[in-house]
């Protein structure tokens, strides 16, 4: 009797693990997982503390299906130069606008059609979008919209620029100029 109790417990347990973890690798492919931001070119609003103390974002991927982004973002891509790795950082600039940049080989461009402009808060400590140039919105992988870990830096992640940074002139201001 127990033997047959404890065999009933089993295959409830294996049922339920061959259900848990095709849910669980679907969620975590097509909706949301947790991701580790080392490194300082996000400082100063992530990983204030340096190497010492790295915070863990929640990592939106439902946001990003359609590709669509806003200025201020902070998302994870698919790194231009290493495509095992995926890098974190905030969205400058999107197709259409001019931007100036900060050391790539064009002093200004417009960003191509299907592409955004990535950069780290850390100027000069950062591999992005002045390292490689524009993005494709092919590489997106993640919308970060929480912190999540250390527990005293829980907050939702708001969308904002440096006020030094973004584009010069959108394509959309530029459409709305040649209305007048």
């Amino acid at each position: 009797m127990a033997q047959q109790a404890g065999r009933r417990y089993l295959r409830a347990f294996v049922g339920g693990f061959f259900v848990a973890v095709p849910v669980t690798v679907t969620v975590l492919d097509r909706v949301a997982y947790v991701a580790r931001v080392e490194g300082t070119s996000m400082q100063p609003f992530l990983n204030p503390e340096g190497v010492s103390a790295c915070d863990v974002v929640l990592l939106n991927r439902w946001r990003v299906r359609n590709y669509e982004v806003h200025r201020g973002d902070i998302v994870s891509v698919v790194s231009p130069k290493n495509p095992q790795q995926k890098i974190i950082k905030r969205v400058v600039a999107l197709e259409g606008d001019f931007i100036r940049t900060l050391g790539y080989k064009n002093r200004y461009l417009r960003i191509p059609e299907g592409h955004l402009w990535i950069e780290g808060d850390h100027h000069g400590h950062s591999l992005d979008s002045n390292s490689f140039g524009p993005v494709s919105v092919g590489l997106l992988h993640g919308h970060a919209s929480h912190i999540i870990w250390p527990p005293n830096r829980w907050q939702r992640i708001q969308r904002s620029l440096p006020e030094d940074r973004g584009p010069l002139l959108s394509s959309h201001a530029a459409e709305e100029e040649e209305e007048f």
